[in-house]
Parts: C-alpha cells; sequence; structure tokens
C-alpha cells in the first residue's frame, strides 16, 4: 500500500493527515486482499521539492525517519510499515541508511525514494543502489515509479528486489480502457518480463582484448 507521498509533499509541503490517520487507512484496508506491507510516509528529496517545503535534504531524511518511528508505534492492524530510505546524491542515501541505524533489519524489505524522475537515465538510479548496497548488501530494496526504461538495465534489476509503476493504469486510461482493471497490472509485467536487458559490459577487459585491423576498439 503506498502512502501517496509524492502528490502529498509536492502539493501540500507535508502531511495535512496525521500519523495516525494514516494508521486508520492501513487498518480499513488491512483486510481487503493480501496488504503485504503500507510504506512510511517519506519525505522526496528532488529539489522541486525542497523548493516546495523550504527545507534541505537531512532534514527531509530526519522527518522521514520520525514519520516511520510514530507509525511503528501506531496501531496498524499488524501490517508491516516499509520504511523508505531518501536523498538526492548517492553518498545521502548511504548517509540515510546510517541514520536508521539498526531499525533496518537483516534482510529488511526497503523502500528507495526519489527515483522515480530517474527513469531516463538508468545510470543514475544504478549509482543510487550501489551506494546503498555499499552499505547494507542484504535489504531487500523496492523502488517505486520505475518504469520499463529503467528495468531494461541489467544492474537495475539486479540491485532491485521488487518495483511498482502506475504506468499500466495511466495508458489503459489515456487508451479508454479501466485504469483499476487488474488485467492491465499482469499485462504490464508479462510485458517488462519480455523486455530485452541490456547488459552491463566490462569495457576495461575489453580495451585490452579487442582490436580492429591493428587499432584499439576503444580508446
Amino acid at each position: 500500500m503506498d502512502s501517496g507521498a509524492f502528490t502529498t509533499v509536492t502539493k501540500h509541503g507535508g502531511y495535512p493527515e496525521t500519523v495516525d490517520e494514516y494508521a486508520e487507512i492501513i487498518r480499513r484496508f488491512a483486510d481487503c486482499g493480501n496488504l503485504l506491507a503500507a510504506v512510511a510516509q517519506d519525505y522526496m528529496c528532488e529539489p522541486f521539492v525542497l523548493q516546495r517545503t523550504g527545507l534541505t535534504v537531512a532534514e527531509h531524511q530526519r522527518l522521514t525517519v520520525e514519520r516511520y518511528d510514530d507509525l511503528l508505534d501506531a496501531d496498524t492492524a499488524g501490517v508491516t510499515i516499509m520504511p523508505v530510505l531518501q536523498g538526492y546524491e548517492p553518498a545521502e542515501y548511504a548517509e540515510h541508511v546510517r541514520m536508521y541505524g539498526d531499525r533496518l533489519t537483516p534482510d529488511m524489505w526497503v523502500g528507495v525514494g526519489s527515483v522515480c524522475k530517474r527513469n531516463s537515465n538508468p545510470g543514475s538510479v544504478v549509482a543510487v543502489l550501489e551506494a546503498i548496497h555499499a552499505e547494507r548488501s542484504d535489504l531487500r530494496l523496492h523502488g517505486f515509479g520505475v518504469k520499463i526504461t529503467a528495468l531494461r538495465n541489467e544492474r537495475v534489476r539486479e540491485l532491485f528486489h521488487s518495483t511498482d509503476s502506475m504506468a499500466w493504469s495511466f495508458a489503459a486510461r489515456y487508451e479508454g480502457r479501466d485504469g483499476n482493471d487488474v488485467r492491465e497490472a499482469v499485462r504490464y509485467a508479462e510485458r517488462v518480463d519480455r523486455q530485452p536487458v541490456q547488459r552491463v559490459l566490462d569495457f576495461a577487459a575489453i580495451t585490452q582484448t579487442t582490436t580492429i585491423e591493428g587499432a584499439p576498439w576503444a580508446t
């Protein structure tokens, strides 16, 4: 269950509802199918969001952890609460891992925020994930709003444990179909699985071993 953080913080500069009010929503949806987890209410760190709130990355990270702690103390009917790692530069994500400390238990399922605007540049997504992985290689990372353009990258697929996207719903609505039909989501997932994966090449090895008519393959 997504917390609606992106829309809420962008529109309001924060959360109009209290943590207890969000917990009430979680309880209401707890029996609707198989609710695997509810995402904590994080604060994104893209520059335009910081401009909206007037706060710094560090302050958004602190608020994200505080909101997570408060939600753990609330009544969520036993639903697992997913913490979210935030930042903008890769090193900031690593710092947020350290800020969470032992709240992040071994093999924990953890969200990675502020990556949805990076879909057209998979390398920047990889840089963020590598920084987190260097701190805690055991964490099972979940990406919010990760589209096919990024999922074609082999390393993106390797480093993410799971991802989500509303692209399937948007496409269905745009083409006049039901954007709430689960079959649309299934078709989108199948399309993702059929995508060719862009392999990550070892260019150092290539330049050492490959030549064309005596000239280096790359300089």
